[in-house]
């Protein structure tokens, strides 16, 4: 199966890691009797042949050959490892030249090793083999009859949701939109005839495979084959979904899992005690079911009511595996969708009591991400926060305390419940380092922490090693709450920090941002602030003089330097934020409008987003840049927020953006439906700008 590989030059084929002179030990690694040696090589060749730049390199090329060699020795083991690697070449997403189309090719001539590989003894190589069927045999007829034989002889379960998967992808590849006016658009009439019967027989099979799914997805097969082709109807041919989807997969789910649970409890014996073992039965999970229900969910889109309808029935499983996926999966809702989020959240708040730990962890990380859309839960969190305080800090094995994800949670809905607890948390040995960020949310609630806050500030020895970590969620609590008293407290700190000491800088940041925000009430640290016009903190220092003084003549000539230094040591970002302060500054950073101009016509999207809504305000007018700022909201959601804050800060002058704002608030996706972790508070908060903009404007 080696047979000519030692001849190949593999000096001069390249892989993910330089030049590929490894991959012919790691070939020889995967055909090991050695369990762990196995493991390593493929974990090589995944590292090796494609690694994480998206592209098929020479050297994956080369292997093909020898791979499925690999497959086709019964006597080799872990084969189902080589099989998915083999799909995994040929699928990289973005390839930049025609080797996939060559590796494609190679598989489909070779494709005869998966059609002997679908009876393959081993249950692992007929679960990955009939997605190299449908990918690779080039007879749509022979890969129908093969996957409706196996499906009839075939015992494992695992296997048969495989087969149901596999018929799902066949239908999609044989029915991709448009073909039939594609090829007419491109050829002749004759060679679109002959297209048009290919594509003809095609959606026959297409069809006919249809036609399974519906079959597996009745009685009398199993719960989970029926959910999985119930899954791929979904995406396929939703029309055939049975009228009553969601109580039919709540029942199959449920019987699923008491099926599972019996053949756990028959399972129970003593077994090895091993430490994976171990692991499974600290953290049992379901990842096969995940996968069922989250392909359902993908498939259903934008029918909200039927996902949220699933959501709670999964939530209010008796299975808390069935409930833990039922969380997750809730999460990807929430982050692409703006409604329905009110009932599964509360179901979510009643997971919190729960004492399977996995689960009561999936509970509290979702409730953090929603900020206020977890307030149907508040009541379960405060109760959580109320007679479990260990969970209102998380100590973690390195760095500085932070706060405990129910607190966060509660204190994210902007619940006045959290400010007490909050309080003690204040009076204790050390402050969260995230405190800081909790704050904000509370709004005026968070008003009575100012005294302790202060205290706590003035206490912070200059001095300590840890003084980043201590002083600056002080400074941003205080600055988010405006409290005009602390401006003493935050000049003690800018005065007195040794030099030298660690992330000195981030501490003068948050000090000058903090002074910023009190305006006109922080005048006497205005010598302070002109003293850091010259150094890494410049930006910010201009920012919180115009805040607090207005003067622009002493602000301009370091917002000009930062705009124009285009030298290769320096930070992009900081042209950015330069571009906003000088935004902020409106008609008075005219002479800035060159700058403004050039970085607006050039650069990230962020950077010219951010330089053009500085022109507009500078100048009253859009002037050239209304493309540029449609282009930089469709293409770039991330410059949104800039955008409609722009706009919202023009009143009646950023009329004509106002479409834009109109279509946010009537669109039901959020802006960044990918995005994990800040993405849904990012989404409420341009939300809230866009109603605030059109609001002021006089329109709705």
């Amino acid at each position: 199966m080696f047979r000519g590989m030692d001849e190949v030059d593999r000096a001069s084929l390249r892989h993910a890691h330089g030049r590929a002179e490894d991959v012919p030990g790691l070939l020889r690694g995967l055909a090991s009797s050695d369990p762990a040696e196995r493991q390593t090589a493929l974990d090589g060749m995944y590292g090796a042949v494609h690694h994480q730049d998206d592209d098929v390199h020479d050297s994956a090329l080369a292997c093909v050959p020898h791979l499925l060699a690999l497959a086709d020795r019964e006597e080799v083991r872990d084969r189902a490892g080589v099989v998915e690697l083999l799909v995994s070449i040929e699928d990289i997403a973005g390839a930049r030249d025609d080797r996939t189309a060559r590796v494609r090719d190679l598989l489909r001539a070779r494709a005869d090793v998966f059609v002997r590989l679908a009876g393959d003894p081993d249950a692992a190589v007929r679960r990955v083999v009939p997605g190299a069927l449908v990918r690779y045999v080039d007879q749509p007829a022979r890969v129908l009859a093969l996957l409706r034989e196996r499906i009839t002889v075939e015992r494992d379960d695992g296997v048969l949701l495989a087969l149901a998967e596999s018929l799902g992808l066949f239908a999609h590849l044989l029915r991709p939109a448009g073909k039939v006016h594609a090829v007419e658009e491109a050829h002749a009439a004759e060679e679109a005839h002959a297209a048009k019967e290919t594509h003809a027989a095609g959606e026959a099979h297409a069809a006919e495979a249809v036609r399974l799914l519906a079959e597996l997805g009745a009685p009398p097969y199993g719960p989970g084959l029926r959910l999985a082709a119930l899954g791929q109807l979904a995406g396929c041919a939703p029309d055939l979904l049975p009228a009553d989807l969601v109580p039919t997969v709540v029942g199959l789910l449920r019987a699923r899992s008491e099926r599972r649970a019996r053949a756990g409890t028959a399972e129970g014996r003593p077994g090895p005690d091993t430490l994976a073992v171990r692991l499974r039965r600290l953290r049992p999970s379901d990842e096969e079911g995940s996968r069922l229900l989250r392909t359902l969910h993908s498939a259903l889109g934008s029918r909200v009511a039927d996902r949220v309808a699933l959501l709670c029935g999964q939530l209010t499983s008796p299975d808390p595996l069935d409930r833990c996926n039922g969380v997750w999966m809730s999460a990807g809702l929430f982050r692409e969708r703006r409604t329905g989020h009110a009932e599964p959240v509360l179901l979510i708040g009643s997971q919190l009591g729960s004492e399977e730990s996995r689960l009561h962890d999936a509970a509290v990380t979702v409730l953090v991400e929603l900020s206020e859309l977890a307030a149907p839960a508040a009541d379960h969190l405060h109760t959580l926060v109320t007679y479990r305080p260990e969970l209102r800090i998380r100590h973690g094995e390195r760095g500085t305390p932070t706060l405990g994800g129910p607190l966060r949670a509660l204190a994210g809905t902007g619940d006045a419940r959290a400010t007490p607890v909050l309080a003690e948390v204040l009076a204790g040995p050390v402050v969260p380092r995230d405190l800081g960020l909790a704050v904000p949310h509370l709004g005026r609630a968070a008003v009575p922490l100012v005294p302790a806050l202060r205290r706590s500030l003035g206490r912070v020895p200059l001095d300590a090693s840890d003084l980043c970590e201590r002083a600056v969620p002080l400074l941003s609590a205080l600055a988010a709450l405006g409290d005009e008293a602390s401006v003493p407290a935050v000049l003690r700190l800018l005065r007195g920090m040794p030099h030298g000491m660690r992330r000195r800088d981030a501490v003068t940041e948050a000090a000058v941002r903090a002074l910023g925000a009190f305006g006109g009430a922080a005048r006497e640290a205005v010598p302070d602030l002109c003293g850091l016009l010259e150094g890494d903190c410049a930006v910010a220092a201009a920012d919180a003089l115009w805040s607090i003084t207005g003067d622009a003549h002493a602000v301009l000539p370091v917002l000009l330097r930062a705009l124009t230094d285009t030298s290769p040591d320096t930070d992009s970002d900081r042209r950015r934020r330069a571009a906003a302060v000088l935004g902020r500054l409106g008609p008075a950073a005219r002479p800035a409008l060159p700058g403004l101009r050039e970085l607006a016509g050039r650069g990230d999207a962020r950077a010219r987003a951010t330089a053009a809504c500085a022109v507009w305000r500078a100048t009253g007018e859009p002037e050239r840049f209304l493309p540029v700022l449609r282009s930089a909201w469709r293409d770039h959601p991330r410059t949104r927020a800039t955008i409609a804050e722009c706009v919202s800060a023009l009143g009646t002058s950023g009329t004509p953006l106002h479409d834009l704002l109109r279509a946010e608030l009537a669109s039901p996706l959020r802006h960044r439906p990918d995005a994990v972790g800040n993405g849904i508070r990012e989404d409420l908060t341009l939300l809230r700008t866009c109603g605030h903009a059109l609001a002021g404007a006089g329109h709705r």
